[in-house]
């Protein structure tokens, strides 16, 4: 259930003491467009589930596993049945750099099925399952464990489940592209409020223009400019919730040339204007 909803964000209600929320669903009822700082999961375990993220329907059976990315816009229909879903701050995780540039990378969300690849979907089922246990039965420690385990669950989704399936053909070549662009992206992820452009940052990933723009949208599901945007307005949003700046201070932190430009891109994404962002934050 969303207990707490400004506009379309929602303000996840973390156990006490811990940045972790482990529910068993059973609610038939329709959640609308929302999105949420922390990263989710969702795995149906009495009827099926449709939930769409960013326009993108993932018609979830029984047992399927889905991974939804911070920030990702998504809702579901009323559905009778019964889900688990976790919630983890992932802020906690940005530090590890891979970590990050995978979650951007898996963005708006993975679906994981048992009939794609499974040892991994059961490994990541076991993991899932073993985490709520150590939430239900408040062991010493439990939430360091529950994190622990959600790195295993990321690091084999990133290394089994074909995050980068169908993208480009061949293990050897895919396991270098998986690298470069990882590498690409947490550049990325670090210089996002500089100048960049499509042209510096192909050169540096040492492929034509054209080339690096054709992968990373095959890869990133994105193109070059949505993904730095992407990056810029994340961004945006901390600074917005966190600092007393000016929508137009924001704007030039997070590398926009133009309020304009800041504005119409916020509005994209977010589906508000950075104004209402902030009004509806301060109002909760």
């Amino acid at each position: 259930m969303i207990e707490v909803l400004d506009g379309m964000r929602e303000t996840v209600t973390y156990k006490s003491e811990t940045h972790l929320r482990f529910y068993d669903n059973v609610e038939e009822e329709a959640y609308p467009s929302h999105w949420h700082t922390p990263l989710e999961i969702i795995m149906p375990l009495e009827n099926n589930y449709l939930v769409v993220c960013n326009k993108i329907d993932y018609d979830l059976q029984v047992g399927d596993i889905l991974i939804i990315a911070p920030g990702a816009l998504h809702y579901m229909e009323a559905t009778a049945g019964r889900r688990m879903i976790f919630q983890a701050d992932f802020s906690l995780l940005y530090g590890i750099k891979e970590l990050a540039a995978t979650m951007t990378l898996i963005y708006p969300a993975i679906h994981i099925k048992p009939d794609l690849d499974k040892h991994c979907y059961h490994k990541i089922r076991d993991l899932l399952l073993s985490m709520a246990d150590e939430y239900g039965n408040n062991l010493l420690l439990h939430e360091a464990a529950i994190y622990a385990k959600l790195i295993e669950i990321l690091v084999e989704a990133a290394r089994h489940c074909r995050i980068f399936s169908d993208r480009e053909n061949g293990n050897t070549k895919r396991r270098e592209y998986v690298e470069r662009f990882l590498k690409i992206c947490d550049y990325i992820n670090e210089h996002f409020n500089e100048n960049l452009n499509l042209s510096d940052v192909a050169r540096l990933s040492g492929f034509s223009k054209y080339h690096f723009s054709r992968l990373f949208k095959q890869f990133t599901q994105v193109s070059f400019y949505r993904y730095l945007n992407q990056k810029r307005i994340e961004h945006a949003t901390r600074l917005l919730i966190h600092d007393n700046l000016s929508v137009t201070e924001v704007a030039i932190l997070c590398g926009f040339g133009s309020l304009s430009s800041f504005i119409r891109m916020f509005k994209i994404i977010c589906d508000c204007t950075p104004g209402e962002f902030k009004a509806m934050h301060l109002a909760s």
